[in-house]
């Protein structure tokens, strides 16, 4: 079984732009360097938005090195990028971006969800690429809900949303770059589960709703981040109330990590050529609409 390696609790509320009032669960800067093959999370926990006309969300920006996975829980978001990729997720959709070699991409509430105003909660994570992956194509992959494929639990326990990877002999719904689970978990109060995952990768989850007991060693709550040791091929969560998780579970690189802002590489040399890559207009561009 892996060991619970640590519990590690979000930071407070920010804004990023005027649609994402995020928590950052861990950075390429700190937590990220320990957590390979990812690099970055950011947690939206439910916030309420009023009926409006405001364009509310992140204008262009550029990212080069790694991948961008948002998975939205309540509201609509819309995307565009410098591939040509883009569209629209809800409720239980994820998009997937490769940003690679280098994109630009915008990301803002839906029209109708701006107009309707609602609730917005939703994760973003940032998946690392090997240094042979960074100059990969740009990306896109929409995965609607009905697309990603979902697994009972036995003793009507919950169920398992594999987003990417596989359970069992079930594959998700993403292609990914290096081998990677992620999956979003619902279990019913009351309710204990065994999940297998491979011996030596990073495993951990985060708690979006709910309160669990985890291998009988911690409990872990609402915006908490569950890390476990590489030792071991499964780890035990006893739900003591209705909950839902974020499972990411994935091989390390054991390759330098160097970011800064929208990049992450292998060099500062790397970075620094990132730069004057997008102040060239190398990493294309968005058109006005």
């Amino acid at each position: 079984m892996k060991a619970i390696q640590r519990i590690h609790h979000s930071s407070a509320m920010h804004w990023v732009g005027n649609g994402f009032p995020v928590r950052s669960v861990f950075d390429y800067n700190g937590l990220g360097r320990e957590l390979s093959p990812f690099l970055l999370l950011d947690y939206a926990a439910p916030h309420p938005f009023p009926p409006g006309k405001e364009k509310r969300g992140v204008g262009a920006h550029p990212h080069k090195g790694f991948e961008t996975v948002t998975v939205a829980y309540q509201g609509e978001l819309e995307h565009r990028d410098s591939s040509g990729g883009g569209g629209k997720i809800g409720p239980g959709d994820v998009q997937w971006m490769t940003a690679g070699k280098g994109i630009v991409h915008e990301e803002f509430h839906s029209q109708d969800f701006t107009r309707n105003g609602g609730n917005l909660q939703m994760v973003q994570l940032w998946v690392n690429l090997r240094a042979k992956d960074k100059s990969a194509p740009p990306r896109y992959q929409t995965l609607l809900q009905k697309d990603i494929p979902t697994v009972p639990f036995a003793d009507d326990a919950g169920s398992l949303r594999i987003i990417a990877g596989q359970y069992g002999v079930q594959p998700g719904a993403a292609q990914t770059y290096s081998p990677i689970n992620l999956w979003d978990i619902s279990l019913h109060a009351h309710k204990t589960i065994t999940l297998p995952l491979p011996e030596g990768h990073t495993s951990a989850f985060l708690v979006l709703k709910g309160l669990v007991t985890v291998n009988d060693e911690g409990d872990a709550r609402d915006g908490e981040l569950v890390i476990f040791k590489r030792d071991g091929d499964s780890i035990t969560i006893h739900a003591q109330s209705n909950t839902q998780l974020l499972l990411m579970d994935g091989e390390p690189l054991n390759e330098p990590i160097v970011g800064h802002g929208p990049f992450v590489m292998n060099t500062r040399a790397e970075i620094d050529q990132a730069f004057e890559e997008f102040e060239k207009g190398h990493m294309g561009s968005l058109e006005d609409e």
